[in-house]
């Protein structure tokens, strides 16, 4: 036999090898755990989608609803601990991820780490409790909505556009905002204001009136957001698992991570177009045109 059909028998092998792997570890997974209290970790900005994968960083309702659906799967798994660390992110995807685990059959409870602030917050207001660190960063009850106008950048690299709209504030934000635009999109950030409070108020059982005063976008510490109601207890990841354990009537709690199973390699070969073009971007471009790119697809788009 050739060389090079020795070459295509082998890539062949390693083709079939990899996907018997793949198919095993994916259905095999996840393992027969032995713990009780299931302990799901959530890190990064919230957001619809994560780079294509459910493995990729951040916190998508994609992801949690696995995250939450292999738990509800485990028989053995009596309540769950969400440990948090998230700046926040989109509305949508919060509102998302909090019906999620409004929904969940079993008992949650929310163990704050360094930061849970905005959509962090948000989402751990809809768990039956919530600990903190005395030093955890949270708060940030507000809405933000970024705006780039890139005119003048537009006309000084030569270049010109016409943008043709139906409807009177559609393309709102093509052109330079007047004082009659920012009060249309100050009253949209308003209502989504309105929503966040009411959330936190339903969620924390605190009057809508005392949670509007603290809703100023400051952030609190631990100690301070449990003095406002918005934390039940202070510590934690084990204090936390203490405390799912007796709402589930766990008597000798023993954790278990959740995680994800192991995606099979073509699957994670989706995320590379994304990582692919921003590589090119900054090798062409440089680093600050990589950073307006990344800009302009955050902005316009309302964040919690």
């Amino acid at each position: 036999m050739s060389r090079s059909k020795w070459i295509f028998l082998g890539l062949g092998l390693l083709v079939v090898g990899s996907l018997v792997l793949s198919a095993v570890l994916v259905r095999d997974w996840p393992q027969t755990a032995r713990g009780n209290i299931g302990v799901i970790t959530l890190t990064g900005p919230i957001a619809e989608s994560a780079g294509g994968s459910l493995q990729a960083e951040g916190i998508t309702p994609a992801k949690v609803r696995e995250l939450l659906q292999i738990a509800e799967d485990s028989p053995h798994i009596a309540a769950v601990v969400l440990r948090i660390n998230s700046p926040g992110g989109l509305v949508g995807a919060s509102q998302e991820i909090g019906a999620l685990i409004s929904n969940f059959p079993r008992p949650v409870v929310v163990s704050m780490a360094d930061t849970a602030t905005s959509g962090g917050l948000y989402i751990s207001v809809f768990a039956d409790r919530i600990v903190a660190q005395p030093g955890t960063t949270t708060g940030s009850i507000g809405v933000i909505l970024s705006h780039m106008y890139l005119g003048g950048l537009y006309e000084n690299l030569g270049i010109t556009s016409e943008i043709l709209t139906a409807g009177k504030y559609k393309g709102i934000f093509s052109e330079r905002l007047t004082p009659e635009r920012r009060e249309v999109l100050q009253v949209f950030l308003d209502d989504l204001h309105l929503q966040f409070i009411g959330a936190v108020a339903e969620g924390r059982n605190i009057d809508a009136e005392n949670v509007r005063e603290v809703a100023t976008g400051e952030v609190f510490t631990g100690a301070q957001a449990q003095a406002l109601g918005l934390v039940d207890s202070l510590g934690g990841l084990d204090t936390a698992i203490e405390e799912a354990a007796a709402i589930a009537a766990v008597a000798d709690p023993e954790p278990v991570d959740i995680t994800l199973p192991p995606l099979p390699w073509w699957e994670e070969l989706g995320g590379l177009p994304i990582a692919i073009l921003d590589r090119l971007t900054l090798a062409l471009l440089g680093k600050d045109a990589l950073i307006m790119q990344q800009q302009l697809e955050k902005h316009l788009v309302p964040k919690w």
